[in-house]
């Protein structure tokens, strides 16, 4: 079981929730069944390939946990470095995606639409 329902809070263990494939690398993604939550909450492992796309409804915040020391964002025409701590939040439409191996976690609201990946 990835989610727990409780009286009144809900639990997700990282551990045992299985990685999908994304154009950022794999993702491991809670609270998806969770009916009056309004958002999804991701740990995404960046690959070295990650795509550049972007989401026409979806804002996502990522946070990243951990990265190269050379890691980097992309949005849009604008290259920015990135650490430990630094926080990014996405608006629909921003292409974007990680330059260099990292691990984030990803606010998605509304909830991650997998049909709201699109890339040029």
């Amino acid at each position: 079981m990835n989610t727990i329902e409780t009286k009144g809070y809900e639990l997700a263990n990282f551990d045992e929730i299985a990685g999908v494939a994304c154009p950022c690398g794999s993702a491991r993604r809670a609270f998806a069944d969770v009916q009056d939550f309004p958002a999804t909450v991701h740990v995404t492992e960046i690959s070295e390939d990650a795509k550049l796309h972007y989401h026409k409804t979806l804002t996502e915040t990522y946070y990243f946990l951990e990265c190269e020391p050379d890691a980097k964002m992309e949005l849009d025409d604008e290259i920015i470095p990135v650490q430990p701590g630094t926080c990014i939040m996405i608006r629909p439409g921003t292409r974007h995606r990680a330059l260099g191996r990292s691990k984030v976690l990803i606010m998605v609201l509304p909830k991650f639409d997998p049909h709201d990946e699109w890339f040029d």
